[in-house]
C-alpha cells in the first residue's frame, strides 16, 4: 500500500500518522520525492481500512500495490484448491457437473430428474428449496419439505445435493445438505458470508448481477477469513445493456480468475443466458476456457416447470449435452469426474 501526502504536511502530523500505522504491524517507509512525499506500507495490509486513511488531513491519496484479499490469492497459495464432496473432487483437474432443476416442486418431479440427470452423467444433483425470485407473487421455493426431498433423491441416486440458503436463520435446516449455494443477489450478504465461514461445510458462492471479480473474490474472502476454505466460485452472467438474453456471460472470468485464485471456478450457463438452447454451446465453451464444473438446470418437463421453465433442458436434451461436454472435458484434459465409482 502507497500513501501519498499532501504538500505541506508537517513533521509532527507525518510523525502521528506513522505510529498509527504502526499499530497495524506493518512497516512503513518515507520516501521524499521531487515533487510528492510517500509512505510504503510493508506487510499484511488487508487489515487495513483505506477509507480510514483516506480521512486523515494530510492524506492526498491511498494506492494498493496488491490485492485486498489474501485467502483467496493465489499469490499466497500457489496449489489449486481441491474440494471433496461424497468421493467427488471439484477442482484438481476433473470436471463436475451439477444437474437438477430450478425448484424442488415434488417428490416425482425431483427424483425423476436426479435420475435423469444420473444416467446421462451428472455427478450433483441441484435444485433449489428456497427461491429468491424478482416477483414476491412468483412460487418462492417449498422450504424445509424442499431439502427433505432434495435428500430422498440423494438416498435414491447417491449424487451430492447443492441447494441455496436465502437467509442466516434458515442455516440449521442445511446441516444435510453437500453444498450450500449462495445466490447472485445475497453475495454481498455479508453477515450470511460470515456465518458460512464458520460452518464446516463446502460453499457455492455465485457472481453478483453487478459485480466486479475483485467483488467477487473479496465476498469469498469474507468466507475464508472465518476459518472454512471450502469455497467455489460460480460465474453466472452478469446485467448488462444486451436484452437478448437474461443476463451476459462473461466468459473471459474463468481464466481470470484462475490467474487471480486457487479457488475452483464453475459456470451456470442457464442463469446466464435463460435461453435453453444457448446452455449447450455455452457449456461447451466454458470448458474450453478451463471452468471446474458446469451447474445446468434440468426438469422433466420444462414446459410445466413451476420456475425458469425456459431455461431449463429436457433430460433428453441433457443426455445428448453431456455427449459433447464429455467430449470436450477430455479433449481439454479434465476428463468428467468419476468420483468412487
Amino acid at each position: 500500500m502507497i500513501i501519498i501526502l499532501k504538500d505541506g504536511a508537517s513533521e509532527k502530523q507525518i510523525n502521528e500518522l506513522v505510529d498509527w500505522l504502526h499499530g497495524f504491524n506493518v512497516k512503513t517507509n518515507l520516501v521524499d520525492g521531487v515533487h510528492q512525499r510517500i509512505i510504503g506500507l510493508i506487510g499484511d495490509t488487508t487489515k487495513i481500512d483505506m477509507e480510514k486513511i483516506q480521512a486523515k488531513e494530510i492524506v492526498e491519496q491511498v494506492k494498493r500495490v496488491q490485492e485486498p484479499y489474501k485467502n483467496a490469492n493465489r499469490r499466497f497459495h500457489p496449489d489449486d484448491t481441491v474440494i471433496e464432496v461424497r468421493g467427488r473432487k471439484i477442482g484438481g483437474g476433473t470436471l463436475n457437473v451439477i444437474a437438477g432443476p430450478c425448484s424442488v416442486e415434488t417428490e416425482d418431479q425431483i427424483i425423476t430428474t436426479a435420475v435423469a440427470v444420473k444416467e446421462a452423467g451428472a455427478t450433483m444433483l441441484r435444485g433449489g428449496a428456497f427461491k429468491p425470485r424478482t416477483s414476491p407473487y412468483a412460487f418462492q421455493g417449498l422450504g424445509k419439505e424442499g431439502i427433505r426431498l432434495l435428500c430422498e433423491a440423494r438416498k435414491v441416486t447417491g449424487l451430492p445435493i447443492v441447494t441455496e440458503i436465502m437467509d442466516l436463520s434458515d442455516i440449521d435446516l442445511f446441516a444435510d445438505v453437500d453444498i450450500v449455494q449462495v445466490g447472485a443477489r445475497n453475495m454481498q450478504n455479508f453477515t450470511l458470508l460470515k456465518a458460512l465461514g464458520r460452518c464446516d461445510k463446502p460453499v457455492l458462492l455465485k457472481r453478483g448481477l453487478s459485480s466486479t471479480l475483485q467483488e467477487l473474490l473479496m465476498s469469498a474472502e469474507y468466507i475464508m477469513s472465518e476459518g472454512n476454505n471450502k469455497v467455489i466460485l460460480c460465474e453466472r452472467g452478469i446485467r448488462t445493456f444486451e436484452p437478448a438474453t437474461r443476463n451476459t456471460l462473461d466468459i473471459s472470468a474463468v481464466p481470470l480468475l484462475k490467474q487471480k485464485t486457487h479457488l475452483p471456478v464453475i459456470v451456470d450457463p442457464s442463469h446466464a443466458t435463460g435461453i435453453a438452447s444457448l446452455v449447450e454451446p455455452m457449456c461447451l465453451g466454458a470448458v474450453a476456457v478451463g471452468c471446474d464444473g458446469l451447474e445446468i438446470e434440468v426438469h422433466n418437463d420444462p414446459k410445466n416447470a413451476w420456475s425458469d421453465g425456459a431455461q431449463s433442458l429436457t433430460p433428453s436434451q441433457f443426455a445428448e449435452a453431456m455427449k459433447k461436454i464429455a467430449a470436450q472435458a477430455e479433449f481439454s484434459g479434465r476428463p468428467i469426474d468419476k468420483g468412487q465409482e
